[in-house]
């Protein structure tokens, strides 16, 4: 199984970013993004990051490289992509704070497994988990980066880039870990290993 790592957004892209500059989704989820793969070579699992720019590529193209790789490893590979919430104009705080997990409308069966790992991760570590509802673990979303790839994908929130506690927690070496061992784990439970 190939695991295919989307980092959110570009360095072109406007706004994305803490009130205070100091975080900014781009980098941030690229940074993650890197943790990721390298954690799950680690574990011998095979990854890669599908956007290698520092521009925003069209979500149009990264679909098409996530359904290509698909395609090439004959219907074996998964899609992580990774961001930063935000719930106001990136202006000023925001109350909203934690970590939450999305899925498409057309979601399927493993899609939704794979966010219930992910959710279960983040649990396990005692985080704060956004859930739609008590017994529900993830989002469901007409999110074209999950609705219009053919592999099993999610989407995640990885807290809000304008909740200034979140912000210090993501720029933490702790919060780094943190959110890269989610997806690390949360893949390794999905894939059964």
């Amino acid at each position: 199984m190939k695991v295919l790592i989307d980092n959110g957004h570009g360095e072109n892209t406007p706004g994305k970013r803490s009130p205070d500059g100091r975080l900014r989704e781009w980098t941030y989820s690229r940074e993650i993004a890197d943790m990721v793969v390298a954690g799950l070579r680690k574990k011998g699992i095979d990854a890669e990051r599908i956007v290698k720019e520092d521009s925003d590529i069209p979500l149009s193209e990264r679909c098409r490289r996530a359904n290509a790789i698909y395609k090439e490893t004959g219907k074996k590979a998964i899609l992580v992509s990774i961001h930063c919430n935000a719930a106001g104009s990136g202006t000023s705080w925001v109350n909203a704070h934690g970590w939450s997990v999305f899925v498409s409308n057309n979601a399927s069966a493993s899609s939704k497994k794979l966010a219930a790992c992910l959710c279960e991760e983040a649990e396990s570590l005692k985080l704060q988990v956004r859930r739609p509802a008590p017994k529900q673990p993830y989002w469901q979303q007409n999110l074209a980066i999950c609705r219009d790839t053919n592999c099993p994908a999610v989407l995640t929130e990885n807290f809000f880039q304008d909740n200034k506690d979140d912000v210090e927690f993501l720029l933490s070496p702790q919060g780094k870990d943190v959110v890269a061992r989610i997806h690390i784990e949360g893949i390794t439970k999905y894939l059964g290993l």
